[in-house]
């Protein structure tokens, strides 16, 4: 039988010239051998086609495929370090960048997935992102500029609704679906018991059962009830729980490196992976930094933990998914120092081998490929453990279709034009907010009143209101405040800058003048809660107080005037005092002294 064979946009067409009978398959052919291989046939089965791509891969190119890299566009880097890292380290996972457009997002994508088609294999990307649905800069993924806008997680876990969760996520899964993003580094399902960690605004909130609900939801609205190419995958992070961090320090840094458990509850904080991550099926997880102190033998951080890893996520819990570090644990890079914890003294190469060794699948935030290579070449590491993890890796990108078809078509992007996505959203953010404090049932104020606005946009008050431009002027002053934290002196490392952890309580002076302006006339309160502020003082001199997680100021001006009432109930308790705070166990839910306010507090309008 005679074949002929084309070449056509990057597709083979397969022709059988035959008198009685002509077969046409059209396929991508990505090792460029002009045939049809096992991997690029659509329609056999994934093993057969992870079992034939991995009989082709070199070392180097399994090396690569191990790596969840940052690709540095947007931080002053071109496309010719993405260029390398495609085609000399093999790397095909990359972050996401932020952009103006989503026009130029899908555009990048493109470009991108036609450099790894060029590739000797043609193995495609697979795009990551952190959370781009917030109506604040996100450092990691940046400003929001086009997705539909939602409150924080901790303002989910204020509305405590997994119906609205699961439909938050797959109208999400339908926007990054748009931009080309398959992997999402979320949800958060860990445990904000310890109040003054920086991270607590990304979580669920304190409560294991509340955290595991709306954790399951999140990702079958992301996933699907079964992945397949209409998913997004889901890394839920921080396995097995990253929230109790000694006084409340982060793990990203030296002086966070501990993670405690003086109230024994370990397994408290697994709940929202036992009950929630894992019984969603979610397709991968993240490791945390820090140290479990006291939990395991060997004190070394998660990434490195064999107990962890292995034994209780791989043979106790039966994960058989991808799992990955956290960003940067065996190189410094410009955003923080190499969360080496434990194993300072081991050389990078021996880091790599360590997190290998513990079963680990995926390095986040590093290109070291070359450190794989090196390990398997001197016989540290065999060949057969970086096919355990390949074929889980590998299997996640034939599961979404990459292989088939990873471009993007123009006409997608009209799901940003989705009105009723965007009312979703907004509705949401209404739901999220939680009346605290409403002295002689002040709120809501009625029209057409003189209003003194501080900290928030005049613009969204000016439908309803007066605006002045002096306290004095004012019937009623809207304040609206975040939560206070310690600044670092000379920051070496540029999340130093951005993680705003230490004191919940306000500096004396700052205190003074908040009091000063809340006690020249009757004032609102709104306080944007990333942690839970010790602001007893401020909550006495206010006539109402509001929490807020992130919602757009137009919506703070429609509750204030009655548009809507507040039915959002608090996720953490906000402590009454610094010594309050200081006397919490770090990994013990609801055990602040004689809190301000309790864990499912919430008023509603009379």
């Amino acid at each position: 039988m005679n074949k002929i064979f084309l070449v056509l946009v990057g597709l083979s067409i397969l022709m059988s010239c035959d008198n009685s009978k002509k077969e046409k398959v059209v396929f991508r052919d990505l090792n460029k051998n002009d045939k049809l291989d096992v991997y690029e046939d659509s329609t056999r089965s994934i093993e057969a086609r992870i079992d034939d791509l991995l009989s082709q891969m070199s070392v180097e190119e399994k090396a690569g495929l191990m790596f969840n890299a940052i690709s540095g566009v947007g931080m002053g880097e071109g496309i010719e370090r993405v260029d390398s890292l495609i085609s000399k380290v093999n790397i095909k996972h990359l972050d996401m960048p932020a952009m103006a457009t989503a026009k130029q997002i899908l555009e990048h994508s493109n470009k991108l997935q036609k450099l790894a088609e060029n590739t000797r294999l043609g193995i495609p990307i697979t795009f990551y992102s952190d959370p781009r649905h917030g109506t604040r800069h996100n450092e990691a993924a940046g400003e929001n500029r086009f997705h539909s806008w939602w409150p924080s997680e901790l303002g989910f876990g204020a509305i405590g609704d997994e119906a609205l969760v699961k439909e938050f996520g797959d109208i999400e899964r339908q926007e990054y679906l748009a931009l080309g993003i398959r992997l999402a580094l979320h949800p958060m399902a860990d445990l904000a018991t310890e109040p003054r960690w920086f991270r607590t605004y990304t979580t669920f909130g304190e409560d294991a059962d509340l955290s595991a609900k709306l954790t399951k939801a999140y990702i079958q609205g992301f996933q699907g009830e079964e992945l397949g190419t209409h998913s997004i995958l889901c890394q839920t992070k921080h396995f097995p729980g990253g929230g109790p961090q000694k006084d409340g320090l982060d793990s990203h840094f030296p002086s966070g490196k501990e993670q405690v458990y003086p109230g024994g509850m370990f397994d408290y904080h697994l709940k929202p992976f036992t009950e929630g991550a894992l019984p969603a099926g979610t397709a991968q997880l993240m490791l945390y930094y820090g140290v479990p102190v006291g939990i395991t033998e060997e004190q070394v951080a998660f990434g490195y933990n064999k107990e962890i890893v292995t034994e209780l996520l791989r043979d106790s819990l039966g994960f058989k998914g991808v799992v990955c570090t956290d960003w940067a644990l065996v190189t410094d890079n410009p955003a923080k120092p190499a969360s080496a914890w434990g194993v300072e003294h081991l050389s990078p190469k021996e880091r790599v081998k360590k997190i290998i060794d513990a079963g680990v699948d995926m390095l986040g935030g590093e290109s070291c490929a070359e450190l794989v290579v090196e390990l398997v070449n001197e016989g540290s590491i065999t060949e057969a453990r970086l096919n355990e993890s390949i074929r889980r890796i590998l299997h996640d990108k034939f599961v979404l279709g990459l292989f088939d078809n990873p471009y993007l078509k123009k006409e997608n992007l009209k799901v940003f034009e989705n009105e009723t996505f965007k009312e979703k959203g907004k509705e949401a953010q209404r739901k999220s907010l939680v009346l605290l404090k409403n002295e002689a049932n002040m709120l809501p104020l009625s029209q057409n009143i003189k209003v003194f606005p501080k900290g928030i946009d005049s613009l969204a008050f000016s439908e309803y209101a007066t605006i002045v431009e002096t306290p004095e002027e004012a019937d009623v002053i809207v304040l609206k405040f975040g939560t206070p934290y310690t600044p670092v002196e000379d920051p070496k490392f540029f999340l130093e800058r951005i993680f705003h952890q230490g004191r919940l309580d306000f500096p004396e002076a700052e205190k003074k003048g908040l009091l000063k302006l809340i006690n020249t006339k009757p004032t609102i309160s709104i306080f944007t809660m990333k942690r839970p502020a010790v602001i007893p003082d401020i909550d006495k001199a206010s006539k109402a107080l509001i929490v807020d997680f992130e919602c757009q100021d137009e919506i703070l001006a429609e509750l204030v005037f009655g548009k809507f009432k507040p039915k959002g109930k608090l996720p953490i308790e906000i402590p009454s005092s610094v010594k309050a705070v200081e006397e919490q166990l770090e990994d013990v839910p609801h055990d602040s002294e004689n809190p301000l306010y309790e864990f499912g507090f919430g008023l509603e309008y009379q």
